[in-house]
Order: C-alpha cells, then sequence, then structure tokens
C-alpha cells in the first residue's frame, strides 16, 4: 500500500501562482511514477501530469504546458506541481497519483480556485 498526502491548494487570482506537494509513504519502493490529476465540477477527472520516478520523464497535459511544472524528491518520496499563470479554468480539485506494481494509489484531492 502506499498513502498519499496532498498539501497546497487554496484560492488565487488568475495570474497567480500555487504550489501542490504530495508526500507518499509506505511501500514507496519501486514506484513506476508520480503525478496530479484534477476534477472540476461537473467533469470527469483528467490528467494533468506526471513524472517516471526512476528517470525523471514528465508529461503534460495540453492546457497546462508552459505553465506547470512537475518535479519529485526521490530522497523524501515527494512530488511538487507548481502551477504558475494559474486561469480560472484551472479551478479544480486536484489528486495526486502514484502508480506502483501494476496498482494505482490516490490522494483525498486539494482544492485549487482561481478568480477572475
Amino acid at each position: 500500500q502506499v498513502q498519499l498526502v496532498e498539501s497546497g491548494g487554496g484560492l488565487v487570482q488568475a495570474g497567480g501562482s500555487l504550489r501542490l506537494s504530495c508526500a507518499a509513504s509506505g511501500r514507496t519502493s519501486n514506484l513506476d511514477s508520480m503525478g496530479w490529476f484534477r476534477q472540476a465540477p461537473g467533469k470527469e477527472r483528467e490528467f494533468v501530469a506526471s513524472i517516471i520516478w526512476d528517470y525523471g520523464i514528465t508529461s503534460y497535459a495540453v492546457p497546462v504546458k508552459g505553465r506547470f511544472t512537475i518535479s519529485r524528491d526521490n530522497n523524501k518520496n515527494t512530488v511538487t506541481l507548481q502551477m504558475n499563470s494559474l486561469k480560472p479554468e484551472d479551478t479544480a480539485v486536484y489528486y495526486c497519483n502514484a502508480f506502483r506494481q501494476s496498482q494505482t494509489y490516490w490522494g483525498q484531492g486539494t482544492q485549487v480556485t482561481v478568480s477572475s
């Protein structure tokens, strides 16, 4: 089992920045990847960004590319999402995600609200 705890999030004006962090605990050896998804009201959960744990290779959804940056700290088993130039359409609950040995784990989610 892998436990994920998110922190960060909150309310910010359009154009502002926020930083989300996610700490993994439990069976964190042999993590395949970690990442972030988001779910806006009335919409399905969607992919935001991910990072391959061992190699640091990153992927981004088109709407956030160039504005969001995902990074990881292997020693602390944390992943961070730096979000810049935020837009109202970025408003959603953001979920941390971990993939390990064919199992997917989720955090509890953290609210990000961007006002116009």
